[in-house]
């Protein structure tokens, strides 16, 4: 462990080029000194080890870097839906526009499974961290971000579906 404590700030820098962000980086080199400490111990050659270590804090800030990739993709669509302006001013057709589209919503959020559903709430509309949501559901986070996204397309499809069938009618 020695040599992870001397080559610290070298796997810092590397994992920082690969997250593009130096905390992050910091937070895949800890979890990498945890996998690596529990690791079962395997006599390498110094060079070996080095390597080994390396590898895993770079395997680590690619996995970090796709998830956060991902996150983004998902999540930079559902705040279109917070940046709505509102304005006191608002016509009464589009107020009403808006209310028949909650109403889709609320329709749309009543044919989802109960756990998806809790989850997709907790998060949007009492901005609960995911990561409380898992605890609370006793599931990964990484569910819990599926199931938020599930969720989402779920309300978007029922919404669309809904304005076409009012459009043809």
């Amino acid at each position: 462990m020695q040599t992870f404590i001397d080559h610290r700030s070298m796997m810092v820098k590397i994992a920082a080029r690969i997250t593009g962000c130096h905390s992050r980086a910091e937070d895949v080199v800890q979890d990498a000194f945890f996998r690596l400490q529990s690791a079962p111990l395997i006599k390498l050659s110094f060079k070996a080890q080095l390597s080994y270590m390396f590898q895993t804090v770079r395997n680590l800030a690619i996995d970090h870097y796709r998830k956060q990739a991902l996150e983004l993709r998902h999540s930079s669509s559902e705040e279109e839906g917070l940046n709505v302006e509102q304005h006191d001013s608002a016509s009464p057709e589009t107020l009403h526009l808006h209310q028949e589209t909650l109403e889709m919503v609320a329709v749309a959020l009543g044919q989802l499974p109960e756990r998806t559903r809790y989850a997709f709430e907790m998060y949007r509309i009492h901005g609960k961290p995911q990561k409380e949501i898992a605890v609370e559901l006793g599931v990964s986070p990484t569910l819990v971000n599926f199931m938020i996204r599930d969720a989402l397309i779920h309300c978007r499809k029922s919404v669309s579906a809904e304005r076409e069938l009012r459009k043809s009618a």
